[in-house]
């Protein structure tokens, strides 16, 4: 039952979003700049009685996610300026998402290790 909520839930927001993206593309932008989806996760997460540190290491790897999904969207967005397809523009982008998320790791193992 849990599931089925989770995604009807999920579906109304990103629908309620795009349609307001649609009508208004700076504040759709903004709203879904919003972490959303990260804060339906922990409370997700705590309806179903995950302990705290599941919930707090969980909110990290957002956190440690964000600096590569910021290079995702500029990569995506530079491809959009420069009329690239949707397609290519997603590939392009999350490529390098990956590429930035393999030298992140790389950078905070030689500090952090």
């Amino acid at each position: 039952m849990y599931l089925f909520i989770k995604i009807v839930s999920s579906a109304v927001i990103i629908g309620i979003v795009t349609e307001l993206a649609r009508r208004f593309p700076v504040y759709g932008g903004v709203i879904a700049a919003l972490p959303l989806i990260s804060i339906l996760s922990i409370i997700w997460l705590t309806v179903q009685g995950e302990s705290a540190k599941t919930i707090n290491e969980f909110t990290v790897g957002v956190i440690a996610g964000l600096p590569a999904t910021i290079v995702m969207l500029l990569i995506i967005y530079f491809a959009f300026k420069h009329s690239f397809h949707l397609s290519v523009a997603f590939l392009f982008g999350i490529i390098g998402w990956g590429f930035f998320l393999i030298i992140q790791k790389y950078i905070t193992g030689l500090f952090f290790s």
